[in-house]
């Protein structure tokens, strides 16, 4: 990753972002880590000289303008976008208005689809690497936009359609030289769902004691996901969606006590 430039977006100190703009950090990338609160960007910057800490909305269009400003500074070319940040929670579609709606796809969806089609832009004129790859793309998506979850119409669409999104942008930029792919993260330990697992057990039941390995995922468990789908160690894979939950969605009812 030496000398590879990587955009991340909800780049939080504490959750997925912070998780992957550490690894790419420490493998010698430069990575310009986007967030609307701050403070997650900026203590990373702190701790990193090779992070760029940029305090924005991804919602709002003008943030491409501002991140050529900064390529154009740094005089470096874009590799690896990772469409990292987005919102959770909901309700069923009887409680979903068109405005709850709106707002999911707006930053789920369409923000992703914005930088995307920023990124793939400026990756397109990079030289051809190995297999002549220019860059990547990694989309951060969920085990509920692969399976129906309770009370998360709007967001499960909207992840639904962001791997849907993965699958048809690959499909048109391989032969380009880009690979787009995405993870698909289940429940993962961070300070949001630590507050929520303690106030609702009944998620720690369903999401851990139903997977096969048996525990929470952590942020490092996504970034390295999302590391290998970025490298050249996955030169060969693009348009997947990878669920990274510990079996949850492939093995929902293991064994009750260890084969020995």
């Amino acid at each position: 990753m030496k000398n590879t430039v990587v955009v991340v977006t909800g780049a939080s100190y504490d959750g997925i972002g912070g998780a992957t703009v550490r690894l790419f950090s420490q493998l010698g990338a430069c990575v310009i880590a986007i967030d609307r609160d701050k403070c997650g960007p900026e203590q990373l910057a702190d701790e990193y000289e090779n992070v760029v800490a940029v305090h924005a909305d991804i919602s709002c269009p003008e943030l491409t303008d501002q991140l050529d400003d900064i390529l154009k500074k740094q005089g470096a070319r874009l590799q690896v976008l990772v469409n990292n940040a987005g919102i959770g929670g909901g309700s069923h579609a009887l409680n979903t208005t068109d405005d709850d709606l709106r707002k999911y796809l707006d930053i789920n969806l369409v923000a992703a689809f914005r930088l995307s089609r920023w990124a793939i832009g400026h990756i397109l004129k990079n030289e051809p690497a190995v297999y002549g790859l220019k860059g990547s793309i990694v989309n951060v998506s969920s085990v509920f936009g692969l399976v129906g979850a309770e009370n998360s119409a709007a967001y499960s669409t909207s992840k639904a359609a962001l791997s849907g999104m993965t699958t048809q942008m690959a499909t048109d930029y391989g032969p380009s030289g880009i690979r787009i792919n995405a993870v698909a993260p289940g429940l993962i330990l961070t300070p949001l769902t630590e507050s929520r697992i303690q106030s609702q057990p009944w998620r720690s039941q369903i999401m851990v004691d139903q997977a096969p390995l048996r525990r929470l995922g952590t942020p490092e468990d996504i970034a390295y996901a999302i590391r290998f789908l970025a490298s050249n160690e996955a030169a060969y894979i693009t348009g997947l969606t990878l669920p990274v939950d510990g079996g949850w969605i492939s093995g929902r009812f293991p064994r009750e006590h260890p084969l020995e």
